[in-house]
C-alpha cells in the first residue's frame, strides 16, 4: 500500500495525542504533545526507496528498520505561558485537529482508491 498505510497509522496516533491535548486543556501541569508528521513521514519515505543506512565504525547502533509506530511524541512549544503550567492553546489545537482530520480523511480516499482498482484488476475491469 505504499507510505499512505503508514501515513495513516500516524494521523491515527497524531489523532489522538491532539484530543488528549484538548481534553486536557484546563488541566494544571498538563504539557500538550504532538508528533512532527512531515519529518516522520520523510523519514519513512527515504527508509521505501532503499536508502541504507552504512555503518563504518563497530560502536554505530546498528539500523533496526524504523516504523510509523516509532513515531517520537514532542512538547508543543506554547505561544504565551500559562500561569498554571499547561500549555495547551485551545485554539491552535483545534485548527491542528481539523487539519489533522482532512488530511486523514484525504489518505483514505488515497487508500480506497487504490483498493478499488485493485478490485477492478481483479475482476477483469467490469
Amino acid at each position: 500500500m505504499g507510505i499512505h498505510e503508514q501515513a495513516l497509522y500516524i494521523r491515527t496516533r497524531r489523532h489522538a495525542l491532539i484530543s488528549s491535548n484538548i481534553a486536557n486543556a484546563d488541566t494544571p501541569n498538563y504539557k500538550a504533545k504532538d508528533i512532527d508528521f512531515q519529518s516522520v513521514l520523510q523519514g519513512m519515505a527515504g527508509m521505501n526507496k532503499g536508502e541504507q543506512l552504512t555503518m563504518t565504525h563497530a560502536g554505530h547502533i546498528q539500523p533496526n528498520g524504523a516504523t510509523a509506530a516509532d513515531a517520537e511524541e514532542l512538547y508543543r512549544v506554547p505561544f504565551h505561558a500559562s500561569l498554571d503550567g499547561n500549555t495547551v492553546d485551545q485554539q491552535v489545537e483545534k485548527a491542528e485537529f481539523a487539519q489533522n482530520s482532512v488530511q486523514y480523511q484525504a489518505s483514505l480516499q488515497f487508500l480506497t482508491g487504490k483498493f478499488q482498482g485493485l478490485i477492478k484488476a481483479i475482476k477483469g475491469g467490469e
